[in-house]
């Protein structure tokens, strides 16, 4: 980007526009391997900014990468391409809470944990709870239709974003979304652009739908023996109900190791971990629900009566606490996320052991074992060939057996060239047709989802 059109740009805007190194180099990167250098950041001040940022950005041709947390790990949020960052990290207003509608209307940079939080006084919460949940933004987690421990019950964020307004990259500010419970007017374009990471508009605010917080709710962790079939123990746990469960969750020997030495983590046992969450009406934790869960598990294998964590939060931040666990340990790693049908599970973990082996490497696997959603983590540099060999082999398999690429992580720069065999040649000539119809000039974060 030259002088002149720097120049431009901080008449266009309102906001903070700043070239310095130190801002451009802390938005270089996210939480996967990707590298990119943007040449401006921009704080937008108010909605205003962004159309005009975007009007800006299709007159000089500069590609506009949106950014809040900075959490993604496919590098979704890495400007690859140069141009200008847009900065929502203080876009963090909530707006009333309309218990009634169970709606709240939020900034793209509000972080979900501090969100839960300004819910609780009114018994409702948003139930997507990413690993990253602690430092990862609404913006962000629309954009790459999050999940979660609690999607087991609740669904990803798709299932939760009411309406958005949004700044198309035509410079076109509009809400989509029905301001109704129901709307049957073709098709809803809204879900068009959850998931679309970036690429077909950017999202100024959400209205976001809420559920009712249960009276109770608790965390469980099971441990596991070392040689259980965890397709089977997901099935069982599954099929029944009646216990109550929004998350089954599972860390193989090596994460439970390395979760086990964080401070007060206390986890019971040394080999892998189930963790699920129970919720209850008016139940006390030990009641009726954990007495079921108790006979279940007997009737799946598992003779250790489970340990109950009366904050379930506490357990789903330790389990979040994996990804950064591991940096220490392995530092740069392939980190994957695939998933599989449950039936395909331990088919999936035997072959993923088998990767490792040929790689040399380490693997370590946590999931969200209730939807077969597999994060392994192969202790090889992903920038590297054998690191490219392993993600390959790993989302090769998810294929064969079946399953998806991305289970929940979305695609960003790294996952691209997967897409056509996932989604087939005219899926993805319908989905170029809308980038072209929304960004018809391709400035809105390049690189990302479509090869």
């Amino acid at each position: 980007m030259d002088e002149e059109a720097l120049a431009d740009l901080r008449r266009s805007v309102s906001g903070e526009v700043t070239s310095e190194e130190h801002p451009r180099r802390a938005s270089s990167r996210d939480a996967s391997a990707v590298v990119g250098l943007a040449d401006a950041v921009v704080r937008p001040a108010d909605a205003d900014d962004v159309v005009a940022l975007v009007r800006w950005a299709r007159a000089h041709r500069v590609p506009l990468t949106a950014r809040g947390g900075g959490t993604s790990l496919d590098g979704e949020s890495v400007p690859v391409q140069g141009g200008v960052v847009v900065d929502f990290s203080r876009w963090t207003s909530i707006g009333r809470v309309d218990a009634e509608r169970r709606t709240v209307e939020v900034g793209p940079g509000v972080v979900n944990y501090a969100l839960t939080g300004a819910l609780a006084p009114h018994g409702l919460f948003f139930p997507p709870n990413p690993g990253s949940w602690r430092s990862s933004t609404i913006g962000g987690n629309v954009a790459t239709n999050a999940s979660g421990p609690r999607s087991y019950r609740y669904g990803p964020v798709r299932r939760w974003v009411h309406a958005a307004e949004v700044v198309l990259g035509t410079g076109e500010r509009t809400w989509l979304g029905p301001a109704t419970a129901k709307r049957a007017v073709g098709p809803e374009l809204l879900d068009l652009v959850v998931g679309s990471e970036g690429t077909l508009a950017i999202a100024t605010s959400v209205v976001l739908g809420l559920a009712v917080r249960p009276a109770r709710r608790c965390g469980v962790v099971v441990a596991v023996p070392r040689e259980a079939p965890l397709g089977p123990l997901a099935t069982g746990l599954t099929s029944r109900p009646s216990l109550r469960l929004s998350a089954i969750e599972y860390v193989d020997e090596r994460v439970g190791a390395a979760l086990r030495a964080r401070p007060d983590a206390r986890l019971p046992g040394d080999g892998p971990l189930v963790l699920l969450e129970v919720e209850s009406e008016g139940v006390e934790p030990e009641g009726e629900a954990l007495t079921e869960l108790d006979s279940v598990l007997r009737t799946l294998g598992i003779s250790e009566s489970p340990s109950v964590v009366p904050d379930a939060d506490r357990l789903w931040s330790l389990r979040g606490e994996a990804g950064a666990v591991l940096d220490g340990l392995t530092g740069p790693r392939v980190r994957e996320d695939i998933a599989v049908p449950l039936a395909a599970v331990d088919a999936a973990v035997r072959e993923l052991e088998e990767i490792a082996v040929r790689a040399g490497a380490a693997l370590y696997v946590y999931a969200h074992l209730g939807q077969g959603n597999l994060h392994p983590n192969v202790a090889v540099d992903p920038a590297s060939d054998p690191g490219a060999r392993v993600r390959s082999e790993i989302l090769e398999l998810a294929r064969r057996l079946g399953g998806t690429v991305s289970g929940e992580h979305g695609v960003g720069s790294v996952k691209r060239s997967y897409v056509p065999a996932e989604l087939g040649d005219p899926a993805v000539r319908v989905l170029r047709g809308w980038k072209a119809l929304c960004d018809p000039d391709g400035v809105l974060n390049p690189g990302k989802l479509l090869p």
